[in-house]
């Protein structure tokens, strides 16, 4: 397939570099695709730069990534995803599935991260991106464990990937790229859009296991009695 990153940090890069391993073509939209844009190093990641004499991969705009994909990741903070998806454009979002893996986290005080008022328990940002963007195909997942283990569940044995859209065969896409492009053996549905709630209010404790292990190399798992 062709697929777009909405994105070029670490998160879009390590998925990114994973899917053209496999081989799909895929493309990293950011803001701007300038030199010095290209040469900024991005969440503490490589420089896109880097990144592309390493895999191959096309870095262009937002817009350009997305109108030329067959399915898109959004893989930008979730406190500007809605801007950012703004920017690729409703007509290039149209009839695909989005992969929204975002995370509304505030670090404006530092860490530990907060969730913001404006996100309560009643939305997430994956049901906003939906609102917002009704032709697309939104599916929330990836957003609860860190880039590696995205790529290669195998670092934690026995993690489930938790996903949530509104369309069964979105969902159903997203199932199989997953399990054929990254390895993921369990896949726990969580129903419509709302579920990514759930998903995104589990961050917080998430972000806490990973700073009393010292390792991002750690997931939820849900176990059923």
């Amino acid at each position: 397939m062709k697929i777009a990153m909405i994105g070029g940090g670490m998160v879009g890069q390590t998925l990114a570099a994973k899917l053209l391993s496999v081989g799909h073509e895929v493309t990293i939209g950011i803001r701007a695709a300038t030199e010095a844009d290209l040469a900024k190093p991005r969440n503490y990641a490589a420089t896109l730069n880097d990144w592309q004499a390493a895999t191959g991969g096309r870095v262009t705009g937002f817009a350009a990534a997305a109108a030329d994909a067959d399915l898109v990741f959004n893989v930008t903070s979730g406190l500007v995803s809605l801007a950012a998806l703004t920017a690729a454009g409703a007509a290039n979002l149209a009839g695909k599935v989005l992969i929204d893996v975002s995370n509304p986290l505030d670090f404006s005080a530092g860490m530990p991260p907060f969730l913001p008022a404006a996100l309560s328990e009643r939305t997430s940002v994956g049901e906003e991106i939906q609102k917002a963007f009704p032709e697309a195909l939104v599916v929330k997942a990836f957003n609860t464990i860190s880039a590696p283990v995205m790529v290669e569940p195998g670092l934690v044995p026995g993690v489930e990937l938790l996903i949530a859209g509104n369309s069964a065969e979105a969902k159903a896409k997203v199932t199989t790229l997953a399990r054929q492009a990254f390895g993921w053996q369990g896949v726990l549905d969580l129903g419509d859009i709302s579920g990514a709630r759930g998903t995104e209010h589990l961050m917080p404790l998430w972000l806490r296991l990973y700073m009393t292990g010292g390792s991002p190399l750690v997931a939820l798992k849900v176990i059923r009695g």
